[in-house]
């Protein structure tokens, strides 16, 4: 056994800080969440394979279970509803015959796309909650010390794939507005 740096009364404080802070932050973005969603008739898991999906851009069933942090089983079986709905279909590369892959079909790219234009048509408790930080800081808050902990806990790969998808929306989203102020502009 390793030789522990804290006492039992640290550690305790510590575990039930982070469980208390992280469930009443997982509350306002799972209400914020089905609130935005609820037009779309997706539920959080659906939603959140079909946004994965979308902004890794031909994952595996095994990367959007790992990054989306649930069971293989679950991810596999709302993306079979998703594709059932055509809105995601799987595929197999010929480079790699293991794996199965999940790609977003044209609808399925329409839907996220009408989601992204009408984000501010319902009300976000986590943006509302962070803009007095933004107000002073001039940005949102960076989370630094808590992705430390999530890589510390999942690994390296985990927040090699958040950082992809950070990467992917943030191009995705400059190409829409570029593309949204040209259509305008006709």
């Amino acid at each position: 056994m390793t030789e522990q740096f804290y006492t039992m009364k640290e550690a305790m404080l510590y575990s039930q800080r982070i469980a208390q802070l992280s469930k009443a932050l997982w509350k306002a973005v799972e209400k914020d969440w089905q609130v935005w969603i609820k037009p779309y008739d997706l539920n959080i898991n659906e939603h959140h394979i079909l946004w994965i999906s979308y902004h890794l851009q031909g994952a595996t069933i095994s990367e959007v279970a790992k990054f989306g942090v649930m069971h293989v089983s679950t991810a596999f079986n709302f993306s079979k509803k998703l594709e059932e709905r055509g809105l995601l279909s799987f595929s197999k590369r010929d480079t790699d015959k293991r794996n199965t892959y999940v790609d977003v079909t044209s609808k399925g790219k329409i839907l996220l796309e009408d989601m992204y234009r009408n984000y501010h048509d319902t009300p976000h408790s986590v943006i509302e909650g962070s803009l007095p930080m933004k107000e002073l800081y001039g940005k949102f808050p960076e989370f630094m010390d808590v992705m430390a902990v999530i890589r510390n806990i999942y690994g390296d790969d985990f927040m090699e794939i958040f950082e992809r998808s950070i990467k992917n929306i943030d191009e995705t989203f400059t190409k829409n507005v570029v593309t949204a102020r040209d259509e305008s502009a006709l």
